[in-house]
């Protein structure tokens, strides 16, 4: 099952999607980021504040973020940690 994580102000993306979470002051990302500028490939998750992360999807979809990436990354180990809890516990209980 997908787990949605965080990215602030409400916005959730698909977990399973996320291929990378980058600083976006890295000029190869500022440079991917003004390519897709004005289509459907950048999603602004922003809410107006500056962007500290771009998420990048498996479906080249960018997803721009005000959390810093170690904030989304520490969510998205978050996530995992909780399920593989869940999945030993049911494995210690057969």
């Amino acid at each position: 099952m997908a787990k949605l994580i965080n990215v602030g102000f409400g916005n959730v993306v698909n977990s399973q999607k996320i291929v990378a979470v980058v600083n976006p002051d890295a000029a190869p990302v500022k440079r991917m980021v003004q390519s897709v500028k004005g289509t459907n490939g950048l999603i602004d998750a922003t809410q107006g504040r500056k962007t500290k992360a771009v998420i990048i999807t498996s479906d080249r979809i960018l997803i721009l973020s005000s959390l810093q990436p170690e904030t989304i990354a520490r969510r998205f180990a978050e996530a995992y940690k909780y399920e593989d809890k869940g999945e030993s516990e049911e494995h210690d209980n057969e």
